[in-house]
């Protein structure tokens, strides 16, 4: 997409002048704070799709055209308008502005333009006479969105001009508020002159919306009734101004709320009303530091592109609810609340990005709310905003959770946090195994990441998770001098990870099964294999299903085995945490290959048909309108996976061909973000994508892979052959920081490492062989061999290594 930077901001330091109205003083434009950003203009087919703007207490989700239609299917219909969490305020607002008896709606933006702190809607074809920006915020810590709307006299005349503006209340309970006791009363809006605000007020709680201008307004006396939405109030405020000829006239509008009090309401639209242009400068600020934060710089401009806004998007997922807690929720619209396994990806790769903050609280979230309602260690799935569980936890996230403690420990090397989380550990693994495999074989029984009816067996994703989480809790206990406990661990590692590579491995598909069961539950898995596949016209599948079916159906009753049936992307888990057999790996992922389209990995490999391989249409456009479904899906999730799964064999090229298919993605349908499903279905901005990005790039292309408890930091970059050059700055491990720049050429590979902290231990590692000659800091050096592996260690604040081949 192209850049597109506006500089409206230069009307208001040129002196061309407003004719202000006797009124309140017009607060200072924040135009100016948009003029010289990074933005991306999104595509005008996608006008009637949605945008968000986000902030971490409040955020507003409407169209890209400027509308606020009824949207999102969790609380159909709901998942629109303007939140703050446990509580929505409004569906939205309406805007008109009437020009010498002629009145239009801004409704048809006719360009949307997205930038990492805001976003500006622009309609100016409506008129001869006048054009208008719709610029808009959410201020950090504040529960409030400023909006304001530039109207620019395209004349020599002075212009008098109305807007009226009508604004839809709608204070209702999050999903799930029922079972904490949130009722749903009706809303009521009375207008206070003198603060010139309205303040809505649902009949049964303590929940106000407060909206309005700095500029005086006449309020409509007027009340609507809305027959679908009994419980919304509806008001109408119009505003009057002139313009001086070829001028521009700024006209605020900040919309606030609260769950708790009209004070904390009429306090946060003060805040933001008077301070805008300082909230936004220190927003803009702050995602310049975002940026700053291990920065990549590649010769793939596109890839580099993505990435920094992929860091970007998850800050727009930040959710702060009083009583609860502050952390990345899952996605934008219809999951802003918390998951237990989305939260174990994104972290992954937001603690590469110097996110510690924001990845302590996330942690402290879930692990808190998960004891509340298990007690046992067990993470919960899925957590709505007033603390309502909806799910207790999938058999996967526990086990993945002990992963991400033991992840963030090497890259802060914080004792205290390790020691807060382990006893959680403990409890998790012995309820993992004690409560979840009733036949005692250490594979865990019951429901991981596939969400299909009766996939609730012994499922791959459980086992390799599983396996990973043992294996890193040995590493844990081991720091922790339980070394009973550690050995103890280990061993069940060391089985789990052997019966995966046996007992899960089919030699005839070339793949790991998606799960063992018996002879009758996978007939009846097969079953409804075969009329999913059949419904969605897939002969290759249904011939395939039918005679494995077949097949099934000549099994000794109650045999236990592996089986490949939907070619589920779990089943690339082994290879994702690295502990399937090399010669496995590659025959793996190699059949993995064949259920990609343009854009990634297929959910469900059934799913694919004979034009997956080059189409590069929309997934909304032909997916079903009346219920939200993930049938036939491409994600960012199962494809990040096998990007790091290609990585983790020594595949770089093949991972960097995922990487471009979901890049494909960004952009595409919402400007800056990319979507859950690709290209443009599902959640608009997706919290996982920083695992589908972060891991691939900064661990593994630049091979960052710290143990800060012991200060060393080991690199071994695995670059693709199309990134030629490239850097990532700044990357925060513990208390050191460091830089790798790279560049490759046909005869050799140069590595320029910089740290903060000169007695911190740099390990560089490379696969045995793969170069001929070691010069470090201009002396050759003969590298130490363990393994298959070739490394050199050294210390110092910069350190040059030259690898000729």
């Amino acid at each position: 997409m192209m850049k597109h930077k506006h500089f409206l901001g230069l009307f208001f330091a040129s002196g061309i002048g407003f004719h202000l109205p006797a009124q309140k003083v017009i607060p200072q434009s924040i135009a100016p704070v948009f003029a010289n950003a990074e933005s991306i203009t999104g595509r005008p087919n996608y006008l009637d799709s949605p945008f968000n703007t986000a902030g971490d207490r409040l955020y507003m989700v409407g169209h890209q055209n400027g509308t606020f239609p009824d949207l999102g299917w969790h609380v159909k219909g709901e998942m629109g308008g303007i939140w703050h969490h446990p509580i929505k305020l409004m569906d939205g607002f309406e805007a008109s502005v009437t020009v010498d008896d002629a009145t239009v709606a801004l409704t048809k933006a006719d360009t949307f333009v997205n930038y990492p702190f805001g976003n500006k809607h622009i309609f100016n074809t409506f008129s001869e006479k006048i054009t208008v920006e719709r610029l808009q915020f959410v201020a950090d810590g504040k529960s409030a969105v400023y909006v304001e709307f530039l109207v620019k006299n395209k004349t020599n005349n002075k212009l008098n001009v109305t807007l009226d503006l009508k604004a839809i209340s709608n204070l209702m309970p999050v999903w799930l508020g029922e079972r904490t006791g949130m009722v749903d009363g009706k809303d009521a809006a009375t207008f206070r002159s003198v603060d010139n605000f309205w303040v809505a007020k649902d009949a049964l709680n303590p929940w106000y919306a407060v909206y309005g201008s700095s500029i005086n307004g006449t309020p409509s006396s007027t009340s609507e009734v809305n027959l679908t939405k009994p419980n919304v109030s509806t008001s109408r405020t119009q505003y009057t101004f002139e313009i001086a000829p070829n001028g521009v006239f700024s006209f605020p509008l900040i919309i606030a709320g609260s769950s708790k009090s009209e004070a904390e309401a009429i306090q946060a639209f003060k805040e933001v009303r008077e301070n805008a242009f300082a909230l936004i400068s220190k927003k803009k600020a702050r995602f310049e530091q975002i940026n700053q934060k291990s920065r990549i710089t590649l010769n793939d401009k596109e890839l580099e592109t993505a990435f920094r806004w992929v860091k970007y998007n998850t800050d727009w997922l930040i959710v702060d609810v009083a009583d609860q807690g502050r952390g990345v929720s899952a996605g934008l619209p219809d999951y802003p609340w918390w998951f237990g396994g989305d939260m174990v990806y994104t972290l992954k790769g937001l603690i590469a990005t110097g996110q510690k903050s924001l990845t302590y609280s996330t942690i402290d979230l879930i692990q808190r709310i998960s004891e509340k309602t298990n007690g046992n260690g067990r993470i919960v799935h899925e957590v709505s905003t007033n603390g309502a569980v909806f799910n207790p936890g999938n058999v996967n996230e526990t086990p993945q959770f002990v992963s991400l403690i033991w992840e963030v420990f090497c890259w802060t090397g914080d004792r205290a946090f390790l020691n807060k989380y382990f006893l959680g550990i403990e409890k998790g693994l012995d309820w993992l195994i004690k409560e979840n495999d009733k036949d005692g074989n250490s594979l865990p029984d019951g429901f991981g990441m596939m969400e299909i009816h009766g996939m609730n067996s012994e499922m791959i994703d459980v086992a390799a998770y599983s396996q990973k989480g043992f294996a890193d809790a040995a590493q844990m206990a081991a720091i922790l001098g339980k070394n009973a406990l550690a050995k103890s661990y280990q061993d069940k590692a060391d089985l789990i990870k052997a019966k995966i590579n046996k007992d899960f491995w089919v030699e005839e598909f070339g793949s790991y099964a998606d799960f063992i069961g018996t002879k009758e539950q996978a007939l009846h898995l097969v079953q409804d294999a075969i009329v999913r596949a059949d419904t969605l016209k897939k002969p290759w599948a249904v011939k395939e299903l039918k005679d494995t079916k077949t097949k099934i159906e000549t099994y000794e009753a109650g045999l236990k085995k592996g089986f490949v049936m939907h070619h589920n992307w779990v089943v690339n888990t082994p290879m994702e945490m690295g502990i399937a057999d090399k010669e496995k790996a590659i025959a793996a992922l190699e059949t993995a290959k064949k259920f990609t389209n343009p854009f990634g990995m297929f959910v469900t490999g059934i799913d694919r048909d004979e034009t997956a391989g080059t189409d590069e249409g929309s997934f909304a456009a032909v997916s079903d309108k009346k219920i939200f479904t993930y049938t036939g899906a491409v994600m960012t999730l199962p494809t990040g996976v096998q990007a790091v799964a290609e990585n983790n064999y020594g595949r770089p090229n093949e991972a960097y061909n995922l990487l471009k298919k979901m890049t494909k993605s960004f952009s595409y349908a919402f400007p800056g973000s990319i979507y859950e499903v690709s290209p443009d279905y599902g959640m608009m901005t997706q919290a996982w994508n920083m695992y589908a990005f972060g891991e691939p790039i900064i661990k593994q292309f630049f091979g960052i892979k710290p143990l800060a408890h012991q200060k060393k930091i080991r690199l071994s970059p695995l670059l693709p052959a199309a990134l030629t050059e490239g850097k990532v700055e700044n990357v925060a491990v513990g208390t050191n920081e460091i830089s790798v720049v790279f560049k490759q050429t046909t005869g050799s590979d140069t590595f320029n490492i910089n740290q903060k902290s000169a007695d911190w231990n740099i390990v560089l590692a490379q696969p045995k062989g793969k170069y001929t000659r070691w010069i470090l800091n201009g002396k050759p050096v003969q590298p130490d061999t363990f393994g298959d592996t070739e490394q050199v260690s050294v210390s110092g604040n910069t350190v040059r290594f030259e690898l000729f081949k």
